[in-house]
């Protein structure tokens, strides 16, 4: 008989199945996150957007293992069932906030992730300094943090989530605090970054254009009860340049996302009014 090749499929990066989480005991439980099912595909860029307190950050809480999500459902990656606590240490996880140390210089501060782990101080060290002129930090090695532009130090602390060597890496509104300009560049740089490196991305934002901008897909998130209203998978070309956000394909997908997250933000204003 003649060989016979079974393709395996490979399983999502990272997925999430029935996720629920719950705080407090009824009757004054409050429902952050329900039935949330969710998958990414290695490598993937997927951005994540919402209304306010739509549960986003508790949902990347609960990806990190910082969280333990409630007993309903399943979080998987690699296609193996993560048990409580088992994600922590396996997923990088960079925060709103850079939470840059002022006391340790910017190299200090890049490998603190690594010196966690026990790599030695030297070895450490060589290996971020390595990277600092890709991420434009080149002769910015013992400065401090209080010496640098916003836009930096966020450079500094991807760079630190970069060195800490996960395949999946969660950021939370990272240039959220930066101004028009300085955001615009830091995007086009990180679509630099990650498609040099190939990580699987997880971004989240309040920026609907920086969703689409960034995205291979985008999810939107329900008002609070979170869970997930609608998945938009965005096919314009990359390379990206900021010519893209004036298409007409751009600003369609744009105008169906703005009238998905302006009805949630309305119902999530409504239940805040007496």
């Amino acid at each position: 008989m003649p060989d016979e090749t079974t393709a395996v499929a490979t399983p999502p990066h990272l997925q999430l199945v029935n996720v629920w989480k719950r705080f407090g005991e009824a009757p004054k439980q409050t429902v952050a996150v329900r039935n949330v099912d969710l998958s990414i595909e290695p490598g993937a860029f997927v951005t994540l957007i919402g209304p306010s307190g739509c549960g986003k950050s508790t949902l990347f809480s609960m990806i990190s293992g910082l969280l333990p999500p409630d007993s309903d459902g399943s979080l998987l990656l690699n296609g193996k069932v993560q048990q409580d606590g088992a994600l922590l240490g396996k997923i990088a996880f960079m925060p709103q906030r850079d939470l840059l140390f002022p006391w340790r210089t910017v190299l200090d501060n890049a490998t603190l992730a690594l010196e966690v782990e026990g790599m030695p101080r030297r070895r450490a060290r060589a290996k971020a300094e390595a990277l600092f002129p890709e991420f434009g930090l080149g002769g910015f090695e013992q400065h401090y943090p209080h010496q640098l532009s916003g836009g930096m130090r966020q450079r500094v602390a991807l760079m630190r989530t970069f060195l800490f060597e996960r395949d999946l890496i969660l950021l939370d509104e990272p240039f959220g605090a930066l101004d028009a300009l300085t955001r615009s560049m830091m995007q086009r740089w990180l679509l630099d970054i990650w498609a040099k490196h190939r990580r699987t991305v997880l971004f989240i934002t309040h920026d609907i254009d920086e969703a689409i901008f960034l995205g291979d897909k985008v999810v939107v998130m329900t008002a609070r009860p979170g869970t997930i209203k609608c998945e938009e998978a965005i096919t314009l070309p990359r390379p990206r340049d900021l010519g893209v956000v004036t298409t007409p394909e751009f600003m369609a997908v744009k105008k169906k996302l703005l009238a998905v997250v302006e009805e949630e933000s309305l119902k999530t204003f409504a239940a805040a009014s007496p």
